[in-house]
């Protein structure tokens, strides 16, 4: 029973840890008041946070299924910046208990590093 318990859980987890569909809105040139496409090149890294699954993990403030980011702040510091973006892409374990980190090959290194100086933007002053 446990070991199907845990196998939902896990399931349940990746589910959770995917793109959310549908969250990019196009950008409008204010002087032609054209629409173009979305370019994640002009999200700020709290922004291409909201375009992931990140919430239904993390919080800014409390501890949820994974680290808030304020924790994450405390333990990590702008030399981690590159190690923090690779664990975003290729996911991780361990070092914040037994639940792993899903992937997010979707994630560019150039994204996942401005997620990650957000992220550390949430240190205690």
């Amino acid at each position: 029973m446990k070991k199907f318990l845990l196998a939902g859980a896990m399931g349940f987890l990746i589910l959770s840890c995917s793109k959310k569909e549908n969250t990019e809105v196009p950008s409008v040139d204010s002087e032609t008041s054209a629409v173009s496409e979305p370019a994640k090149a002009n999200l700020s890294g709290d922004q291409i946070i909201e375009t992931l699954d990140c919430s239904g993990c993390h919080s800014v403030n409390e501890r949820m299924i994974g680290p808030s980011y304020k924790e994450i702040a405390e333990k990590y510091s702008e030399k981690d910046i590159e190690l923090l973006a690779s664990k975003i892409i290729e996911g991780g374990s361990g070092v914040w208990g037994g639940v792993p980190m899903a992937a997010h090959p979707q994630v560019s290194k150039e994204d996942a590093k401005k997620m990650v100086e957000y992220i550390l933007s949430q240190k205690s002053k």
